[in-house]
């Protein structure tokens, strides 16, 4: 019944009737290297410009030296990144001072947070970057465009076809590597067959602060992407995604014996995709599977942890005149998961939960300068019942200066494990939950000086209700009665000029208990800057220069105790040769060295030096 709902849905827009909408991401049928752009879920055509969402794409990530997600997220204001070691072990990303599970991960547009973690965080850890297209960051609640879990933001990670055949090798130390490649070939009868592999390893000291073993990550990614024109405004894509990751876990601040982690994850993902002179849609069919182990390094003691999700999504939007455009769709959600603990606490249980989500918008532009968009969403799950979130923005801009204000609701459902748990540890799952809800108030502001330069700044307030926590009195998960509080002031100041551009920026951000408390790993303060600059010498040629800094004030925590973590100023610098086609890179991670625990009790690097080369063909 869903199922045909679907396809009605899609052949209903299908069916309309006007010319090929030309682009380079679209009518791209002799591969031809282009930015990869893509279009926020249920979102109106004429309001697409007024998401905030920050993209980063494959040549910033190239030109930054990134490796993993850390290497990305910790110089971008409003994220503050915890890594509990070295690359590849558990990370966790907050932003805008919400909880680290109220940033949704989205592969291709489709949420991929892993239910059979605890709270439903997505570990940021196992996630490197080398065979990823396009990563958009999405601060603000963001419930009404992506579904449940987007009360702080989302993160959605783009695997569209690289046109630029390569390879790519760099090293830092002697036990640490990482190797890439990309190759696409357009075929005689019109496929396009993407495929990107990176293995990555990694041997520092010991996550733990005072600790004196070595521990080891070891990464392997392999993505498949195809592409296929049905007809000139219709196309059918297919991604394969495969990540393997084997790391050594610390087992607290004083156990370096810990645990042997292998966390294995595959997507599958595939759906057609419509244009016309007037329209959008899109029919996509997804499954991904999350298969974790973790074995004790003192007793031997497994634990098994084990989901899956399939997802069925149709939508599309429609401009109807010059004034008004409009959006719908519907998305089917079906999750599992098992689990199996063998450690102090055995047990082992399993469970399952569906979920329907029905989707509208619609934007009116009154004239040039103002602009009104409402979107709506309906999520009806098995156990929390039907719960609506919305979004309603209004965009007025006045000669030089914009202003939008938006208010917007959110919510999250429990997770698998939050619901169905076994009692590990002394907590259980609570089949019982309700979701956690909020509600934000943004006003954002853009003044543009000139062309090239523009000053922005977006303040927002939240509050969070019924949140889950895990009750040790009555050995469950419970909803809290008490709220939470979040507000802050994001600015930046933005240049873009031919040679070079800089980006400063500034978060004032306060997330507060009832009691006026902070909350963990919460920083009030945090500012940076972001600086490239193409030169060009005489005697060496033309080369790229990437240098970025961040300030992170200072921040509670809570690692068997209450600390109070020390302000950090992190830099690093990374400087790109072309030679003969190919490139040379040379990258310096934490350039003064500085020495921090970020979480608690949780050493990370200091200064490392990396050296690389990419060659084209």
């Amino acid at each position: 019944m869903l199922a045909r709902l679907l396809l009605t849905i899609f052949l209903s827009i299908y069916s309309i009737n006007v010319s090929a909408l030309e682009n380079c991401k679209w009518d791209n049928r002799k591969g031809v290297p282009c930015l990869t752009v893509s279009k926020t879920p249920n979102t109106s055509i004429f309001n697409e410009k007024n998401i905030n969402k920050k993209v980063i794409n494959k040549q910033d990530i190239i030109d930054s030296g990134a490796i993993d997600t850390n290497d990305v997220f910790k110089f971008i204001s409003g994220l503050d990144v915890f890594q509990s070691g070295q690359k590849g072990q558990q990370t966790s990303i907050f932003t805008r001072g919400s909880e680290s599970n109220h940033t949704l991960v989205l592969l291709n547009g489709i949420a991929i947070n892993d239910q059979s973690v605890t709270d439903g965080l997505h570990d940021f850890g196992q996630d490197f970057v080398q065979t990823i297209q396009q990563i958009e960051i999405y601060k603000g609640s963001s419930g009404a465009h992506f579904g449940p879990s987007a009360i702080g933001g989302a993160i959605n990670f783009i695997t569209d076809i690289d046109y630029t055949n390569s390879y790519s090798v760099s090293g830092f130390e002697k036990e640490n590597i990482s190797a890439d490649t990309n190759y696409t070939k357009i075929t005689e009868n019109g496929w396009h067959l993407n495929f990107k592999g990176s293995v990555t390893q990694a041997k520092t000291n010991s996550s733990i602060a005072k600790g004196n073993e070595k521990d080891g990550t070891e990464n392997f990614q392999v993505n498949l992407n195809s592409i296929k024109w049905i007809k000139d405004d219709l196309k059918f894509k297919s991604t394969i995604y495969s990540r393997k990751t084997k790391a050594d876990y610390d087992g607290s601040a004083t156990n370096e014996e810990g645990f042997i982690s292998d966390n294995n994850m595959y997507a599958l993902q595939s759906g057609f995709e419509h244009r016309s002179k007037n329209s959008e849609s899109n029919l996509i069919f997804h499954y991904h599977n999350y298969d974790r182990e973790y074995t004790n390094g003192t007793n031997g003691y497994l634990d098994e942890y084990d989901s899956e999700s399939l997802v069925i999504k149709a939508e599309t939007s429609i401009k109807q005149t010059r004034k008004l455009s409009f959006g719908y769709g519907s998305e089917y959600k079906y999750d599992w998961g098992a689990f199996e603990n063998r450690g102090s606490y055995t047990a082992s249980t399993k469970g399952h939960m569906k979920n329907l989500g029905i989707f509208a918008n619609t934007g009116y532009k009154f004239n040039s300068n103002q602009s009104f968009s409402v979107y709506a969403r309906s999520d009806n799950h098995n156990t929390t019942g039907r719960n609506e979130t919305y979004k309603i923005n209004f965009t007025q801009i006045l000669g030089q200066l914009k202003l939008s204000g938006t208010h917007s609701t959110g919510l999250r459902n429990p997770s698998l494990y939050e619901l169905y748990g076994s009692d590990n540890y002394g907590i259980g799952g609570n089949i019982n939950l309700n979701p956690e809800k909020s509600e934000t108030n943004e006003l954002f502001g853009e003044y543009s000086f000139s062309k090239n330069l523009k000053f922005t700044s977006t303040a927002y307030r939240s509050k969070i209700f019924d949140r889950i926590e895990s009750n040790a009195a009555y050995s469950k998960h419970e909803n809290m009665l008490t709220n939470l509080n979040q507000e802050g002031l994001e600015s930046e100041l933005l240049f873009n000029g031919k040679n070079q551009n800089i980006t400063l920026f500034t978060n004032f951000s306060k997330s507060r208990k009832p009691n006026g408390q902070a909350q963990n790993r919460r920083p009030d303060l945090s500012y940076g800057a972001n600086y490239t600059r193409k030169l060009d010498s005489n005697v060496y040629g033309p080369f790229k220069l990437n240098l970025n800094y961040k300030y992170t004030g200072k921040q509670t925590d809570y690692v068997g105790g209450n600390f109070r973590q020390k302000s950090t100023d992190l830099v690093d610098l990374s400087i790109n040769k072309n030679l003969y086609g190919n490139v040379i890179s040379f990258n310096i991670t934490n350039l003064l060295n500085e020495r921090y625990e970020k979480p608690a009790t949780y050493s990370q690097d200091g200064r490392q030096f990396r050296i690389g080369f990419r060659k084209l063909y």
